[in-house]
């Protein structure tokens, strides 16, 4: 008498005997169809921390640039021959400055040679001596402050007197703390045109740090907030 061994199922096994190593039968194309599925699923790679693109060339560089001044910056302004039109002056919160004899100038937004020029021209009026050589140098940068914000060890508003890029910055703010996801942080930076409008700079710390893509190691300026997720 002949005796007939298991007989093969073709049933589709559990997600849970898939993954947890449960002895199954495998008949029809069915099973096969549903591993290929799986396996292709969690063979997707992850994307996130792919540098999004963008041109970074087209961000300005103030370095080699002449000084913009901004406000809370100490200027000290020089009339040749004339002390009482000599002194330091601190650039106001609406960026303006305040002269003897000229009362008030724009300064904010402006280089000092452009304010030297203005001067000059205003002196004009008032000093007819072609000798009154006017000069305008920076004493003390105060207006050169940035904000690193999100998830760093100690955000906040910061102040230097040199200019900053995003690997120093964060350095500043203790570093991406625990719950941080620095591949995806963004430089928020006002524009000039259209007014109050903002870009947004997309910044890979990781990418930094290691060296494979440098161009996202841009000098902050003033007014830009540095958002680390």
């Amino acid at each position: 008498m002949l005796t007939h061994g298991p007989r093969m199922t073709d049933e589709i096994p559990s997600t849970a005997e898939l993954w947890y190593g449960k002895s199954v039968s495998f008949q029809g194309p069915s099973v096969w169809f549903t591993i290929a599925a799986l396996l292709s699923v969690s063979a997707v790679p992850s994307c996130q921390s792919q540098p999004r693109p963008y041109n970074y060339a087209d961000e300005p560089n103030p370095v080699g640039k002449e000084y913009v001044i901004g406000p809370s910056d100490l200027l000290h302004v020089t009339v040749w021959h004339n002390a009482e039109l000599t002194g330091d002056v601190v650039v106001r919160p609406d960026g303006t400055i305040s002269l003897p004899l000229l009362g008030d100038l724009r300064a904010a937004g402006l280089t000092p040679g452009q304010v030297r020029a203005d001067v000059t021209t205003r002196l004009k009026a008032f000093v007819k001596d072609d000798s009154a050589t006017v000069t305008v140098s920076v004493a003390a940068v105060n207006s050169y402050r940035f904000v690193v914000s999100g998830n760093v060890e100690h955000p906040g508003v910061f102040n230097a007197n040199h200019y900053v890029r995003v690997s120093e910055a964060i350095a500043l703010a203790g570093g991406p703390n625990r719950y941080a996801n620095p591949d995806v942080s963004v430089i928020i930076r006002p524009s000039v045109e259209p007014k109050g409008a903002v870009r947004r700079i997309p910044v890979n710390y990781t990418a930094i740090l290691d060296g494979t893509h440098p161009e996202h190691d841009l000098l902050l300026l003033p007014g830009d907030n540095l958002f680390v997720p």
